[in-house]
């Protein structure tokens, strides 16, 4: 009897096995590989890997001529400045805003202050008039404006109502004059405000002192 019982349960359970791999919609342990992801075992559709992955491909690609903030300029290369160009930078402002040594130093004296974006904004303001691709001028416009006119950017730079309301209008269709009254308007505020105190600054002492130095020496 015993003998009969065991001959039965060898029969089923292959006829079992077969029944469970045939299956469908439940995949046998030889499909879970190729459904499930490099970090688990499982099979479901809610892997987080897949999920960050589906989104990956679902992100919408930037074209090739869209801008990013690396684009614009946040420095500019230039050789040391002579004693005599750090000299005249005590004659006028617009001698130190003339030649990159100048405004190197002098933006790194507005970091000390905390209004670097100053600079950085009329910087870029420059590089926006030498554009002459419409895409180009409208990626620019829009990056300048997130960052330096929007009142939710940390680095807003300090404008009248006047000024805004007139680049908020223009945004439609900006140019790659739209911000020429606020670069003004930001050039006077570090004439006026910055200005005096850089000269008085132990950095451009220092500066002054160090090349006069090396004057001697030569």
């Amino acid at each position: 009897m015993r003998s009969e019982r065991t001959e039965m349960r060898k029969r089923q359970m292959p006829a079992a096995q077969e029944t469970t791999s045939s299956t469908p919609g439940q995949p046998g342990a030889g499909d879970r590989g190729s459904n499930t992801c490099c970090f688990c075992w499982c099979c479901c559709c809610s892997c987080s890997c897949l999920t960050v992955r589906n989104q990956e491909e679902q992100r919408p690609r930037r074209p090739s001529h869209e801008l990013t903030r690396e684009d614009l300029p946040t420095c500019e290369e230039s050789p040391s400045p002579t004693l005599e160009e750090v000299n005249a930078w005590a004659q006028s402002f617009d001698k130190v805003m003339l030649t990159p040594a100048g405004r190197n130093a002098f933006r790194e004296f507005l970091r000390t202050e905390f209004s670097e974006e100053n600079m950085l904004f009329w910087m870029a303001c420059e590089e926006l008039k030498k554009e002459a691709n419409k895409t180009i001028i409208e990626e620019k416009a829009r990056i300048i404006y997130e960052d330096y006119i929007s009142i939710l950017s940390p680095k807003e730079v300090s404008l009248d109502s006047r000024v805004r309301e007139v680049i908020n209008r223009n945004m439609v269709e900006p140019s790659q004059h739209i911000f020429d009254d606020a670069q003004l308007q930001i050039y006077t505020l570090m004439h006026r405000d910055s200005y005096p105190r850089f000269m008085n600054s132990a950095l451009y002492k220092d500066l002054l002192q160090s090349l006069a130095e090396k004057s001697v020496e030569a």
